[in-house]
């Protein structure tokens, strides 16, 4: 096969249905080689088996490209390094790793228990983390070597994790931990060829089809606006040889909308050459208020 991604390796997780499944395929189609990594498991992190992956797998070579199955848990830290181990074993290398695995267990703050937050926590922001690691040792090592890598690495965040959403704190603590990450990353993984970008998408998946179920194409429209194959084209492209000069950033796209989310900059700040007192700081932050930008809000409330 043949396209913007050709003879690229690449690792998505969570790609057995949804976005990662959309994305495994986009790939596969634009001519890169995917290690299809999915445990299968139910919303909620339960269950699993391989079904899913197998046929994200078997679909990819069907078309004609090349793709395998791995079952490694990317929130254990042994698990994360197997499968970048999987990628090279099978393929001789690895130059994409698109991190998308996640669960979901929406609680209010006051209702979360800790096995939520370990699990939440655990598969979205530290499998990010850990697969990171991982494959970023490896191109070091490469570059190191004297190999020029051209690698990429594409992190999931959400609209939950930029802006906040009711109902989601642990959920929404992940994602914008993953974008502290993606920055540091992009900084970090430059000097070995590796470029760091996050997406945030916006599609009906199982997390996302109450949310997103009056959003679809109406009879005879024929464009589904939250289908997930939509946001996969630029998974594609920051894929590809193309985006090398792209690093750092964080995307928001659905339907046919790709924009670049703004994140935190320094905005009105007070100097004084003393220590304030506590009850001269009131007017210095009304002050403040008043010249800044106001707040995004947070989606649901």
């Amino acid at each position: 096969m043949s396209g913007i991604c050709e003879g690229r390796v690449a690792i998505v997780t969570g790609a057995g249905r949804g976005l990662g499944r959309a994305h495994a395929l986009e790939l596969g189609r634009e001519g890169a080689s995917v290690v299809v990594n999915d445990l299968g498991v139910e919303l909620d992190g339960s269950g699993g088996g391989p079904d899913w992956a197998n046929e994200v797998a078997s679909e990819i070579r069907a078309l004609g490209g090349h793709a395998v199955v791995d079952n490694n848990d990317v929130s254990d830290w042994a698990g994360a390094q197997e499968l970048i181990g999987t990628a090279v074993r099978e393929f001789g290398r690895l130059d994409v790793l698109v991190n998308n695995a996640g669960v979901l267990r929406d609680r209010m703050i006051v209702s979360l228990t800790a096995d939520d937050v370990t699990k939440v926590v655990g598969v979205h922001l530290c499998g990010a983390l850990f697969t990171s690691h991982h494959a970023g040792h490896y191109w070091r090592e490469r570059a190191k070597s004297g190999e020029t890598p051209v690698a990429r690495i594409i992190n999931t965040t959400s609209g939950a994790g930029l802006y906040g959403n009711f109902g989601q704190s642990a959920y929404s603590a992940a994602k914008a931990g993953i974008v502290g990450m993606t920055l540091v990353a992009a900084v970090e993984l430059g000097r070995y060829g590796v470029t760091v970008n996050a997406l945030s998408p916006g599609a009906r998946t199982r997390m996302t089809q109450e949310i997103f179920a009056s959003a679809m194409a109406e009879p005879g429209e024929g464009f589904d606006t939250m289908a997930p194959e939509n946001v996969s084209p630029l998974v594609a492209w920051l894929a590809s040889l193309e985006s090398s000069s792209v690093t750092g950033r964080v995307f928001e796209s659905y339907g046919g909308m790709i924009g670049i989310a703004e994140g935190w900059r320094h905005g009105p700040s007070f100097t004084e050459g003393r220590r304030l007192a506590p009850a001269e700081v009131g007017d210095v932050v009304r002050d403040l208020l008043s010249r800044a930008a106001p707040a995004e809000p947070v989606q649901g409330s």
